[in-house]
């Protein structure tokens, strides 16, 4: 029974909060949603202390473990120099170092840092950027109004950002208040080289047709992780750079997901030697701990902005929070652990683990298919796996294997019938051969009840 606490905890919220990306009526209906009170390294604790592994590093962001040491001493400094200060006419300490940090970091050649505050404002500025850039050199570049996109493709939820994306369920209702993009159909999936080769052949196609009406081409690295974990065919990003080299058409890099450790590397793009034009980060930025997104740019795209002050080529765009110092403190913090800790070495063998679990789920007979890169792996339910046939979507039965899971001490989120596992990189060797076990009864309990 909870305590009168949580039951006037979880009143409150019904009555005042509205949760995002939740079918509200349900969790008015429901008479035990969880209240989380605190954190510790890969475990979350709720308002009656009891613990659940965090299984989706709260929806993709926690990197070296919730309550970190390090991070709170580097926020607590902070804050005791500078809370906030605009960085409109300004600048800060934290920004500057973070964005130096940065820069080293990022693939060569990115070199210009401007910051925001969520993955949905890095690329909606990446578009804009893109966009300007090619209005601001005037003549034949003024034609370039255009962005190719992928289908299944998920780049934030502003309207700029959701213009880029393409799953019907999530953007199907704002489409009279999209502008048009050129969509090429997806390679995404189970990293099928030869549709790697298709899309690449029709993206070529089309370029040569439209290439001076193209100012960007857009693209999640590695894996489209809001479409269900889908992966990349290996080589298609390094094929996407060479295309756009060919053509003359910004590539923006969209590692918002993929950024800092997720698919074992830094960042994805280095998996295939790409250097994009712009990247946008976000997510795993700070750790986790404080909102904070980054748009890199190269020296051609920011010598692209250089003009006398009459001219009004300005970028006019930013947010209040642009660079805050307490977020910049944490993130530069957040960089210096990835070396201190060895993060990337030691995340090694635990991909390995992770595959190996995987690897033995997909023998269960009603997992179809299962898609990993590095740390980031999503398994795909189906009703019939022989034949390809999914559930019905009214049947929620990803929803219910994670309830189930969170009956074992797991928190889980399934993007429709696929099970995301993207737990903090910070996870031990027991906990995650733990949490693969949760998953596999999960599914077992869940699927086996379902018929």
């Amino acid at each position: 029974m909870p305590t009168a606490r949580t039951r006037r905890l979880i009143a409150q919220d019904k009555a005042f909060v509205w949760h995002p990306f939740t079918q509200m009526r349900d969790w008015l209906a429901d008479p035990e949603p969880l209240v989380i009170s605190r954190g510790e390294g890969a475990t979350l604790f709720d308002s009656e202390g009891l613990p659940y592994l965090d299984a989706v590093s709260s929806l993709w962001v926690t990197v070296h473990g919730h309550g970190h040491p390090r991070l709170k001493a580097a926020l607590n400094r902070q804050m005791d120099k500078l809370d906030h200060s605009t960085l409109l006419g300004l600048a800060n300490e934290p920004s500057i170092e973070l964005a130096a940090a940065l820069v080293q970091a990022a693939p060569k050649g990115l070199e210009k840092v401007f910051y925001s505050d969520s993955g949905s404002t890095a690329m909606e500025i990446a578009l804009k950027i893109a966009f300007q850039y090619w209005q601001n050199q005037g003549g034949a570049g003024a034609k370039k109004k255009s962005f190719i996109t992928l289908s299944q493709s998920y780049h934030g939820d502003t309207i700029g950002s959701v213009s880029l994306g393409g799953i019907g369920l999530f953007h199907r209702v704002y489409r009279p208040l999209l502008f048009k993009t050129l969509q090429v159909a997806s390679p995404y999936g189970a990293g099928d080289p030869k549709e790697g080769a298709r899309a690449l052949a029709e993206l070529e196609a089309l370029l040569r047709k439209r290439s001076g009406q193209v100012a960007a081409l857009v693209v999640e690295p590695l894996m489209q992780g809001a479409a269900g974990m889908l992966k990349a065919p290996p080589g298609f990003l390094r094929g996407l750079r060479r295309l756009c080299d060919r053509h003359d058409v910004l590539l923006i890099a969209d590692e918002v997901a993929t950024g800092f450790g997720r698919t074992g590397s830094l960042f994805a793009c280095e998996q295939e030697g790409v250097s994009p034009d712009l990247m946008a980060l976000a997510k795993g930025l700070t750790g986790g701990v404080l909102p904070l997104a980054a748009t890199l740019a190269t020296r051609r795209v920011y010598q692209g902005f250089l003009f006398p002050y009459a001219q009004q080529k300005t970028f006019f765009h930013g947010h209040t929070y642009t660079g805050n110092p307490l977020a910049c403190a944490v993130a530069l913090e957040s960089l210096k652990l990835f070396k201190v800790e060895k993060t990337l070495s030691r995340l090694q063998p635990k991909i390995g683990l992770m595959a190996a679990g995987l690897e033995r789920m997909l023998e269960r007979p009603h997992v179809g298919e299962v898609r990993q890169v590095g740390f980031m792996a999503g398994l795909e339910l189906m009703r019939d796996k022989a034949k390809r046939r999914p559930y019905a979507y009214a049947e929620a039965v990803g929803a219910k294997v994670c309830r189930r899971a969170r009956e074992y001490g797991v928190i889980l989120r399934p993007l429709g019938d696929v099970i995301v596992l993207m737990p903090p990189l910070c996870i031990s060797l027991t906990e995650l051969d733990f949490l693969l076990k949760v998953v596999e009864a999960s599914i077992k309990d869940v699927t086996e009840a379902q018929g």
